[in-house]
């Protein structure tokens, strides 16, 4: 059985499994917060998604994973689909995601209704990398 929940200070060795972006200060501001979601297949954590507000009013998928063993099961759609749900309970009427052009999230994304709306290219040597694709959704 699977459970979605918001994130708690007792996932952080979990979190950091997965995520390796989210800097250290950053993870009891975004508990705090309730900016990120935990999903528990028989009581073990398999997948996580935290996002942020883009110009302060519009939520932002910052990541979204799966343990690699319980991908291509439906747990990346429930979990984006919780959130997605969260956020219109919150007034939200869209949200954004993005990936980099050369990933397949980019596809996974589409079936679930996202549009492309833009990219932005990074081109300072030490950050460089593949365009970051920005992808939105009505909800």
């Amino acid at each position: 059985m699977e459970v979605i929940r918001y994130m708690k200070i007792s996932d952080k060795k979990f979190w950091y499994s997965l995520d390796k972006h989210l800097p250290e200060t950053e993870f009891e501001n975004k508990v705090r917060n309730k900016q990120g979601y935990v999903l528990l297949e028989n009581n073990k954590p398999i997948g996580l998604l935290r996002y942020n507000l883009f110009w302060d009013n519009m939520p932002f998928c910052t990541m979204l994973f799966i343990e690699f063993r319980f991908q291509g099961k439906g747990y990346g759609k429930k979990l984006i689909e919780y959130w997605e749900n969260d956020m219109k309970l919150q007034g939200y009427s869209m949200v954004l995601t993005s990936t980099q052009v050369d990933e397949d999230a980019q596809h996974f994304y589409r079936k679930l209704g996202y549009k492309d709306c833009g990219g932005l290219v990074v081109d300072i040597q030490e950050y460089e990398q593949p365009m970051e694709l920005f992808l939105i959704k009505a909800l």
